[in-house]
């Protein structure tokens, strides 16, 4: 551990169960799953016609409607989550501060719709119809662009791309911001929405996604041993990083604390992780040790637990090796079974969640517990939360590509 400590002061989501920080959480709790057949589009004929889709959502009720029209949904749902993570805090960017605050947005697919959609013109209509927005809206960047220039914000603007660890790594990236003293404030988070036929048929022919059409609200099932893939989601989560000294001079109220964090990279495959689990066990390791932290004062892990058969005997596997017989005594869960991944946003959403158990004393469940995997043998609360007085907690992000994210969070003291 080097420079400024980090805090967390303010919380914003959007989510597949909720459109509030309350509301997330409360649905959380409940076990309530997001999944349900895909309504966006029509699924008939695809292998995977199942997804957890944000419901409800109007952007203007978060931003001007001519605006809103000129962005893609990925971008909308940043806006959204900073906003409410900028008003949870009770930070106002003005004048006096807007260059000591930064926006750090991961995103997976970006503006994917966009391109599909103006692919689809440009061969069906021709060339002249292609829209000139097209670049503007699909860019990964215009997340993190899109919320400075909602909130004014003139500090470091930055975007991420690392895959399904890119959520995590936000936070990673927002800790050295702080630590340094480059920014006194950040909004880190990642945001996604690729719920597109496209997406659905390329990822359903890898194998990755479960097929359990006829059956939503049990197809995602993170370490149970009938697992067949993982679920889409879309949404976003931001949380509100300062630095200790500005959040205690504006009296802000402080949620937990970012002590650590990680990431390596395994230098094997493009979408299945390392076998041997040793590039993922090291970024827990190195986490924990900036952190200033030992394996044993660990009381939580936010799993990245997906749902595939290989993320989870091996993320098992890892945390074994990463945390000894320690790994046993502690609860693992992962709201993926309620939410689904969110791929880019997926870490922030685990972020969002560590945060509020680490407020309130309670630890969200895996819901669609049916069958234990002998390869999975931890304790990954099964069904309904569970009342604990935890103090640490991590929360993995894993990415193809191989990229291994850990971030460490604690009760402020």
């Amino acid at each position: 551990m080097y420079g400024h400590r980090v805090v967390v002061t303010g919380l914003g989501c959007i989510s597949p169960i909720g459109l509030t920080v309350d509301e997330y959480w409360k649905n959380l709790l409940a076990g309530v799953s997001g999944a349900g057949r895909i309504s966006t589009f029509d699924p008939d004929g695809l292998p995977v016609q199942i997804a957890a889709e944000v419901k409800g959502f109007d952007p203007g009720n978060y931003m001007d409607r001519k605006a809103a029209k000129r962005m893609e949904r990925f971008s909308q749902f940043s806006i959204a989550a900073a906003g409410q993570a900028l008003e949870n805090a009770g930070l106002k960017v003005d004048d006096s501060n807007a260059w000591d605050v930064g926006v750090i947005v991961a995103t997976g697919g970006g503006g994917i719709g966009a391109v599909a959609s103006e692919m689809e013109t440009l061969v069906t209509r021709g060339w002249e119809r292609v829209g000139p927005m097209m670049v503007p809206l699909m860019i990964a960047n215009m997340a993190s662009c899109q919320v400075s220039m909602a909130y004014g914000i003139k500090g470091p603007v930055v975007t991420n791309n690392a895959a399904c660890a890119a959520g995590v790594y936000s936070m990673f990236e927002a800790l050295h911001f702080l630590r340094r003293g480059d920014a006194s404030a950040v909004v880190a988070g990642g945001t996604e929405s690729a719920i597109l036929p496209l997406a659905f048929i390329s990822m359903a022919r890898t194998g990755a996604l479960s097929k359990r059409n006829d059956d939503p609200l049990t197809a995602s099932r993170p370490f149970d041993k009938d697992r067949d893939g993982f679920l889409f989601g879309e949404g976003a989560g931001m949380l509100v990083l300062e630095t200790l000294e500005h959040a205690q001079q504006r009296g802000a109220r402080i949620l937990a604390e970012l002590c650590g964090g990680s990431i390596t990279g395994d230098a094997f495959h493009v979408s299945q992780p390392e076998p041997s689990g040793e590039s993922a066990r090291r970024a827990i390791v190195r986490a924990i040790a900036d952190a200033d932290l030992r394996p044993d004062d660990i009381d939580y892990v936010c799993a990245h637990g997906t749902g595939t058969p290989a993320n989870d005997s091996t993320e098992t596997q890892v945390l074994k090796m990463a945390l000894g017989e320690h790994a046993y005594r502690i609860p693992v869960s992962s709201v993926k079974s309620m939410i689904g991944h969110l791929l880019g946003a997926a870490g922030a959403m685990s972020a969002v969640a560590t945060v509020k158990a680490l407020e309130t004393g309670c630890v969200p469940p895996t819901i669609n517990q049916f069958t234990p995997d002998p390869e999975c043998d931890l304790d990954y609360v099964p069904w309904k939360p569970r009342h604990l007085p935890i103090r640490t907690a991590l929360v993995n992000g894993f990415g193809f590509g191989g990229q291994n994210s850990v971030a460490v969070f604690k009760r402020f003291e």
